[in-house]
Parts: structure tokens; sequence; C-alpha cells
């Protein structure tokens, strides 16, 4: 098998679900943003495809991935560095993706946490595309042999199974064509949790709007909200390790750390 050197290449994308709030800026669009001071050519994508995995309303969609654009802009986002663009405009997305359902086994499919979170009790009712959606997300990554994507904690599962299937499609025809692309997690607020409840992860769909800081929030809710946030009686910690069993806790520290652009040590010293 011939060694191929693989051009650095940033690859993310995020799903138009309306309503962007706080955990998709600091999970998500603020990281984008800086990754385009590292000088790599990166590509940020509206995956509206994975979208659809669910019922949508066409013209809902349609506005939340307006708005989604136009989150990104808004949060950094130079069109003139990074390329961002439409997943559904690039047929090449779905066309590789049922390569990859090819190469993709079963078992590995199963063993998706994801799709049993959002399935639960109902899998034989789920859609075939949300079983599916990792070789999608697998071959909107590959299609641009990107070699890095900024992910969440929840997305490495799907980041491993994406490495997976290059392996083995780089083994089964003996050439390095896709590179085993690595995930890059980093940062004090990969994963936002609920203001409500800090073992969820903060979502649009959670019926409180209390639980989350929305993206159009003006100052006053957002103060209101952060004031309203569900913590502990225990004075913090001078360490993160102390704040381990104190998930509420937690989450306000590390958001407050991503956006002072400071570790969790360094705020609580």
């Amino acid at each position: 098998m011939t060694e191929t050197a693989f051009t650095p290449r940033v690859f993310s994308g995020i799903q138009p679900s309306g309503n962007l709030h706080l955990g998709n800026y600091l999970g998500a669009l603020k990281r984008f943003a800086a990754s385009q001071e590292r000088g790599i050519e990166s590509l940020f994508c509206m995956v509206d495809l994975h979208a659809v995995t669910v019922w949508q309303d066409p013209a809902d969609l349609t506005r939340a991935t307006r708005e989604l654009a136009a989150g990104f802009i808004a949060s950094g986002l130079d069109p003139d560095r990074s390329i961002l663009f439409n997943q559904s405009q690039v047929p090449e997305h779905t066309q590789m993706a049922w390569v990859f359902n090819c190469i993709a086994r079963m078992g590995w499919m199963q063993r998706m946490t994801q799709f049993k979170d959002k399935a639960g009790k109902n899998a034989q009712n789920a859609s075939l595309g949300l079983f599916a959606y990792p070789a999608l997300m697998a071959a909107d990554i590959l299609v641009y042999h990107a070699t890095e994507v900024p992910v969440g904690e929840d997305q490495k599962q799907h980041l491993e199974l994406t490495r997976d299937i290059a392996a083995k499609f780089n083994h089964d025809y003996g050439v390095t064509f896709f590179p085993e692309t690595e995930p890059r997690i980093e940062g004090a607020a990969t994963r936002v949790m609920s203001l409500r409840d800090g073992s969820k992860k903060m979502s649009k769909s959670d019926p409180s709007d209390m639980s989350r800081i929305n993206l159009t929030d003006d100052a006053e809710t957002i103060a209101k909200k952060i004031r309203k946030a569900k913590t502990d009686p225990e004075a913090l910690p001078s360490e993160a390790e102390g704040l381990e069993a104190r998930p509420e806790a937690r989450n306000l520290v590390n958001i407050y750390a991503a956006l002072a652009d400071q570790s969790v040590d360094e705020v609580l010293r």
C-alpha cells in the first residue's frame, strides 16, 4: 500500500434545526471561526440532509438553513477564508454515502449510541436514514479528504466510525485513498449542558426556554437565565477536579471559561 500525504483540511457541519443557542456557539460556531486563524483550508456545511432523518416542514427547514448561514457569518466565519455551503446542493455527499453504506458493517452501526438515544424505545419505527446517519456523516468528511474535524464529545464515536470506514476502504482496495481523520475536541465547553439539568445537553427541543441561552436573547434575558440556572450551595473548589461530581456548577464554570478564553483552572484560582 502506497503512503499518501494528505493536504491538511478542516471540515465540519451543523444541522439547520433552528433556534441557535449558546451550545451551538461555544461547541461549534466559535471554534469554526477560530480555526480560520490557523491558515488551513476549511469547509463548513449546513447539513440539511441529516436534518430530514426526522420529519421536517420544508418551509421551516429552508428558513432554518438561512438562519444557520447567518449564524455562521455572525459568529466570525469569513467567506473569503472558508467555504460555507449547503449539503444538499452537493450530490457527491449522497453518492459517497451509498458507497460507505456498502463498506460499513451492520454491527458497527448498531453500536452507535446516538441512534439508540434518538430512537429510544421506538427503534422499529425510526427512519432508515436515522440509522444510517453516521455513514452520511463519514461521506460528508471523506468526500473532501478532510484531515481533521472540530467536534463535540457527543460526536466522537461517529468520528471513530468514519476512521473505521476509511481504513476498511483503503484495506479492501489496497490504496491509501482516504485519510484517517482526526477529531479536534478542545476547549472548556465542547459540550454545553442544560441550565436546568447538568446531565442533559443544552437543546432547542427542551420545553423550558430557561434551560438554554438562545443567540437571539437580549442581555437582560441572558442575565435572568444565568441567575436562575440550577447550581448547588457549595463554594467553588480551587481545582477542576473538585467539579467532577457537581454537573451544574461545572457547566456554569465551563461556560464562563469558554467565553473568557480561559482554562477552568484559571477561572477557579
